[in-house]
């Protein structure tokens, strides 16, 4: 009898895609109202389930709808998405999910995620150009020398920069650009490519989930529940420095056995499968000539401009393609490559990431059933009479648990802000805690299954590296419990001090 092989990322978000919508014809559909600012009229909008109605902007306003929000988070554009309005909830009649739902689902996933999709197809084509140059080879096989016997510095680098990047300005869907071209450096280095991708994903999940002045996540639901985002923020500074060196301390120690017998490597039996695919350049004869560097300086400067205009001037997908498309073309001249060569290859390194994509429109697709089919909210309200007669310890953990399960329902951090953050947010007056705690179970809620949750970016990461999702389970689940249970005791030590 053969073996039974684990279904891949596609096939995996096909099947829980098919749970949902067998959800949507269990759950019972509901909605909350939602309030919108409109700038150009100075009024809210809210949107009824019957009825559509407007609003003077003032403070009164939102004090009439009991949101506790300063009424310049909205003027100010801090909160751009429409809010649930507490105590609105109504419940409606069921609108299930059918197989033509289901069918159509994956569809509209795509189109609703073709800016992060034409984010990674471009992506894939810089990364193809940089192939053909040979300026990879050549910087890696350079690097490989320069850290021989001190290979553990690398990944000291990689997980706290990108961490770094995580809790300042929300880094996660950019580090798909990293794979391609960190993950043969680590095999230089003698390391496997969970290696690689634990720096990377591990990297980003612990900073978006410590984070201290990320707008996308702990300023938005600050704003959204009504206080200054900078409230608890030592708490977070300190959370953020062990939660990062414990993930850190996990990878080195996982790193060094394999790099003692590459036979301990969990994804052992995919070694030359893997190598073959990414390249050995350890022993590369191409040297880097004042071409190349440029060429690689070039290339750095994509993600340097990036991280930039992503922190500093608010671009998002739109911008960040066009960077890597500027940068593929200037690199292209610079290597003197044909106009005919150029678009060949541009299109075949897009293609390499096809797979990528469609994996990323999927995972939106179950957001779509969800939405159409009324049950989003409908977790929401249960989830927020789940906690009523708790106190200050049990609230705030179960908390954390009511974030982690509806991060698997909607996987974007401003997302659950602005939906989650004026309905669950007032429960801390109720158990006599600050606000700031429920925001920070929200972090790490998020945050903590963010690193297994399927519906976010782990499968398009593993199809990236030809990782399977059972192996990397096997990797990261200590690291998890470990991380669940700090942050529990830190959450309850938190609420009583």
């Amino acid at each position: 009898m053969k073996k039974l092989k684990f279904p891949t990322a596609q096939t995996i978000l096909l099947i829980i895609a098919a749970m949902v919508a067998l959800l949507t014809w269990i759950v019972p559909s509901g909605k909350y109202d939602t309030l919108s600012y409109s700038a150009s009229e100075n009024i809210f909008n809210l949107n009824g389930l019957d009825k559509q109605t407007q609003v003077e902007a003032t403070q009164t306003s939102l004090n009439d709808l009991n949101i506790k929000i300063p009424l310049e988070k909205f003027t100010s554009g801090d909160i751009w998405k429409p809010i649930n309005i507490p105590n609105t909830y109504k419940k409606l009649g069921a609108n299930p999910q059918g197989v033509l739902e289901f069918i159509k689902a994956p569809i509209k996933g795509i189109i609703e995620a073709s800016d992060i999709i034409f984010l990674v197809l471009f992506i894939g084509g810089l990364i193809g150009i940089m192939n053909l140059t040979g300026a990879f080879d050549a910087g890696i096989s350079w690097m490989a020398k320069v850290l021989k016997g001190r290979e553990f510095i690398l990944i000291i680098l990689v997980t706290f920069l990108i961490s770094l990047g995580g809790t300042t300005f929300g880094l996660a869907e950019e580090t798909i650009a990293f794979y391609p071209i960190l993950i043969p450096i680590f095999l230089a280095a003698k390391y496997d490519a969970m290696v690689a991708l634990a720096s990377i994903y591990l990297g980003s999940s612990i900073g978006t989930m410590y984070s201290t002045v990320n707008p996308f996540s702990v300023i938005i639901a600050s704003d959204a529940a009504g206080i200054n985002w900078t409230t608890g923020m030592n708490g977070r500074i300190i959370m953020f420095i062990v939660g990062t060196l414990i993930s850190i301390l996990y990878i080195i120690r996982y790193a060094q056995r394999v790099k003692k017998d590459p036979s301990k490597s969990i994804i052992f039996s995919q070694k030359e499968e893997i190598e073959q695919l990414f390249g050995n350049t350890t022993n590369s004869t191409i040297k880097l000539t004042s071409r190349l560097r440029l060429i690689i300086f070039v290339f750095s400067m994509c993600f340097v401009i990036m991280v930039y205009g992503v922190s500093q001037l608010r671009w998002w997908f739109i911008e960040m393609t066009s960077v890597f498309l500027v940068g593929a073309v200037l690199i292209g001249f610079i290597a003197k490559i044909k106009e005919s060569v150029f678009v060949d290859t541009f299109v075949k390194g897009a293609s390499d990431l096809l797979g990528v994509a469609l994996i990323i429109g999927i995972a939106r697709g179950i957001t779509v059933l969800m939405n159409d089919g009324l049950i989003s909210d409908t977790m929401l309200y249960y989830a927020s009479n789940v906690t009523t007669g708790m106190n200050k310890g049990l609230f705030i953990n179960a908390m954390l648990y009511i974030y982690a399960g509806l991060s698997f329902f909607i996987p974007s951090s401003s997302g659950m802000a602005v939906l989650t953050m004026p309905i669950l947010s007032p429960l801390a007056d109720g158990v006599g805690i600050g606000r700031e705690a429920v925001v920070n179970a929200y972090q790490y809620g998020m945050g903590l299954f963010a690193f297994i949750n399927p519906t976010g970016l782990i499968l398009a990461s593993l199809a990236i590296v030809k990782v399977g999702f059972d192996k990397w389970l096997k990797f990261v689940m200590p690291l998890v419990l470990i991380l669940l249970v700090f942050t529990m005791m830190a959450l309850t030590l938190s609420v009583y001090l």
